[in-house]
């Protein structure tokens, strides 16, 4: 048995009529898968012609986990047979079967994001996005400049890679059409805090250095945030310097005690209460008698 693309439905114009030999072949068909021993072996579903000479009888296969996969026996016989023999019997995947994802290489199915601490990610090979550098001489003169202008290195970026590069970082969250860059009051092109890239891509973007934005990421020259060096609060914004006034608040003062009574063993001199009342009353009675 072996396995091999989705299952045909369909034959070719000149093949729409099949030999009687070869169509009535269904229960040797079937007598074969049971003698083959695979199990699974479910309705008849169908004949189709391979050519003259050969047709395939396909029977629902009961398999757990080969949902909608089905048996193909493909019988065979010459012009002059007037028996059709076996020829293969194989298990496909019909139009609705689940199958597995196309094969990729390693290399294709990596994805960004994917590299962690401790993995070894070496380039393809021939790969595309890099091209031969500079062949170090051993004169310092020459040398040099060469590592200045990023010649120093085995191998470069080549011109498809930094297309590639611009193309991502100008999509990106940090370029012109980000939601951040749309509602920015200027760009990061005039920003105190940019810090421009050297290299063909220098006119284009550079590195951000504001630790409150988009710190150490490459940025569009057309991108733009809120913590721009040359933003400025609207008047009457921020937190005032000292605590308002409130002279409408009440002031609660504490009041002193009231003083003691007087007692029994003050000192000489003082005025006692039942005094002051005495006084009082003979000084009602010398008004009174004045008037009589």
């Amino acid at each position: 048995m072996r396995q091999n693309e989705c299952v045909s439905f369909t034959s070719s114009p000149e093949l729409d009529q099949i030999r009687p030999v070869l169509a009535d072949a269904a229960e040797l068909a079937r007598a074969a898968l049971i003698d083959s021993a695979e199990g699974g072996v479910g309705e008849y579903l169908g004949v189709t012609a391979e050519d003259r000479s050969a047709a395939t009888h396909r029977f629902r296969a009961e398999l757990q986990g080969y949902r909608g996969w089905q048996w193909a026996v493909v019988v065979a016989a010459p012009e002059d047979a007037d028996v059709a023999t076996i020829s293969e019997i194989v298990l496909l995947p019909g139009p609705d079967a689940l199958v597995a994802p196309a094969w990729l290489p390693w290399d294709e199915r990596i994805r960004p994001g994917d590299l962690g601490p401790g993995d070894l990610l070496p380039p393809r090979q021939q790969d595309p996005r890099l091209v031969p550098g500079y062949v170090a001489t051993g004169d310092p003169a020459v040398d040099d400049v060469a590592l200045e202008l990023g010649l120093g290195r085995t191998q470069v970026p080549s011109r498809e890679e930094r297309l590639d590069a611009a193309e991502r970082w100008h999509d990106g969250d940090f370029g012109p059409g980000s939601e951040m860059a749309k509602a920015a009051p200027s760009t990061c092109g005039l920003c105190g805090f940019f810090l421009p890239i050297a290299g063909s891509l220098s006119a284009a973007f550079g590195v951000c250095g504001n630790e409150y934005s988009a710190d150490g990421r490459v940025v569009h020259v057309e991108y733009g945030c809120g913590a721009h060096s040359d933003t400025e609060l609207p008047t009457g914004a921020g937190s005032p310097q000292f605590d308002p006034y409130d002279d409408a608040a009440l002031e609660v003062v504490a009041t002193p005690p009231a003083p003691e009574a007087a007692t029994p063993d003050a000192e000489p001199g003082a005025i006692t209460p039942e005094a002051e009342s005495e006084a009082l009353v003979d000084a009602a009675e010398q008004d009174d008698r004045s008037t009589d």
